[in-house]
């Protein structure tokens, strides 16, 4: 693995993994404010259209920056880089206001479309419009922080995208942890006005994070400063050309940024129409709060890597891209693929096994909740192959067919999601979207094979690899787990992190052993983990 990839990853993906082990933990003392799946959808309902509108507002720049400035820092022309800097925090100020704008006036449109059976529901179109309109501010500030960030990944200097992503969910997780207990404890108020409250923690979080990104400005702006005077000056480009060059390469940034939101707001949409349509509009809140928030927070994790994979790649696969250096693309891309499988695979598996007593922990005993989350982890495998498939597609120029293949997907998942539902209740959204996700990964994967020109047999045979150790790594977790249940009641708080802690000892011990024996950690992470395979014995 290429130490640029390996460091950059590492930087974003320990970032990454904090903010969302902190975005994941919180949610135990919030579960407990609120009291409850039903009040968890109203969550849901207010922060699923902000997703999209952020993505809008965005509009795919920071990443679609990143990729421009590492492309102009490759050809030694830092001036295009800075110039385009400068307009694009002017653009993300205004997109970003338009946004808010647009968001806060339609909201009570975007709540009426959500509740189905105004009568029926627990949720109301009145609490899902205030909160839409709470989270609604954080689009002021959200778009402008993030071009900052993609401006310091362009230069590949992942530290302060990571911190200040850290400081974000920390100053957020505050802020709406505190505002929930005052409106709810202390002032005895309305559980629409806490979680009002809740989401707009968004924007109190974005400030902080900028503060932040401005820190790291400050400090590093004499280094900054002195890279556009080595410029050889031979590219002029105009505002209209870059702008062109930078949507090129935004418009699919933007649909990947949706992809995940997109899937979630066609259940908002249509869950409560078909549970309503088959007799189950009483319960419609609460399986909705089950999937698009309680599920979805644990089986995000796994995705994390992802993210950060995708990420970094870009601008390094961008690299490779403009120099020509199709033997550093391939092995960028291949490292990539082997590495994400590896980690992201037992991660999923490991949550579907353990579903109930992880369900139990971080909010409490449910059957639903339990059988809801064992269908859905191993979807969390999709999420992470659309992301970096689509990174790569991004990567290699080839950004048309990412839209192809999420329009696709989201089809798919349109077409089926009412008949699947009214067939399978909740479960059949999450089929929806599996089958959604899968066909689109399946058109990145062809795309990539044609013009990165890869070849795939070696990741396949190593993936298969993967699949025996996982198999055997699922087959002990499962007994460990099934003898647990003889001692231990997974019902029980106290009694199902015992059983997490240890089958998940167990079954990861297991699975990184066989990796080491097996020599296939080495192939993967090189030289790092060659020494703490000597250091731990097993083998030279």
């Amino acid at each position: 693995m290429s130490s640029k990839l390996f460091r950059g990853t590492l930087i974003l993906s320990l970032g990454t993994y904090i903010s969302k082990f902190l975005g994941l933990f919180y949610v135990i003392p919030f579960y407990a404010l609120i009291g409850g799946e039903d009040n968890a959808a109203l969550f849901s309902y207010g922060y699923t259209p902000y997703t999209i509108f952020l993505s809008i507002a965005t509009a795919g720049v920071p990443l679609a920056v990143s990729k421009f400035i590492s492309k102009y820092n490759t050809l030694g022309e830092y001036e295009v880089g800075r110039k385009l800097f400068k307009s694009g925090l002017l653009v993300m100020v205004l997109t970003g206001i338009a946004s808010f704008i647009v968001m806060y006036a339609f909201a009570p449109y975007f709540a009426d479309i959500t509740i189905a059976y105004n009568d029926e529901q627990k949720v109301k179109v009145e609490d899902v419009t205030t909160v839409i309109r709470a989270v609604s501010f954080a689009l002021l500030i959200i778009p402008f922080m993030s071009l900052i960030r993609g401006f310091f990944q362009g230069h590949q200097s992942m530290g302060p995208s990571a911190v200040s992503q850290v400081v974000e969910q920390i100053v957020r997780i505050v802020f709406l942890l505190a505002g929930v207990f005052f409106v709810l404890k202390v002032m005895n108020g309305s559980l629409t006005t806490a979680i009002a409250l809740a989401t707009f923690a968004a924007f109190v979080g974005g400030v902080a994070s900028l503060a932040v990104l401005m820190w790291y400005w400050i400090k590093r702006k004499p280094k900054l400063d002195a890279l556009p005077s080595k410029s050889p000056g031979t590219l002029t480009i105009s505002y209209r050309d870059m702008y062109k060059e930078i949507l090129v390469y935004s418009v699919p940034f933007v649909f990947v940024g949706l992809a995940n939101p997109l899937f979630q707001v066609i259940d908002q949409f249509t869950v409560n129409k078909a549970m309503g349509a088959i007799g189950l509009a009483a319960d419609a809140d609460r399986f909705f709060g089950i999937l698009n928030f309680s599920s979805h927070k644990l089986v995000i994790i796994p995705v994390s890597l992802a993210t950060a994979f995708s990420m970094t790649l870009i601008p390094l696969v961008t690299e490779s891209f403009v120099k020509g250096s199709r033997t550093e693309l391939k092995h960028q891309i291949d490292q990539t693929f082997q590495v994400l499988m590896y980690l992201t695979i037992p991660a999923a598996i490991g949550i579907s096994i353990l579903a109930e007593p992880a369900y139990t922990i971080f909010y409490d005993h449910s059957i639903d909740g339990t059988m809801v989350l064992r269908a859905y982890a191993p979807v969390a495998i999709l999420f992470a192959l659309f992301a970096v498939t689509a990174a790569i597609l991004q990567g290699i120029n080839e950004q048309k067919y990412t839209i192809l293949s999420l329009l696709i997907g989201l089809l798919v998942k349109l077409v089926l999601n009412i008949p699947l539902i009214e067939k399978f209740q909740i479960y059949g959204a999450i089929i929806a979207t599996t089958l959604g996700y899968l066909i689109a990964i399946i058109i990145n994967l062809f795309v990539i094979k044609h013009y990165a020109k890869y070849n795939f047999k070696m990741v396949s045979r190593r993936v298969m690899l993967m699949g025996i150790f996982n198999i055997v790594m699922a087959i002990v977790v499962w007994i460990v787990y099934t003898l647990l249940q003889l001692l231990l009641n997974p019902a029980n708080t106290l009694s199902a992190v015992v059983i997490v802690t240890i089958c998940g000892t167990i079954g990861a011990s297991l699975y990184f052993y066989l990796g080491f024996r097996s020599y296939l950690i080495d192939k993967l992470f090189g030289d790092r983990a060659i020494k703490l395979r000597r250091k731990l014995g097993l083998g030279s």
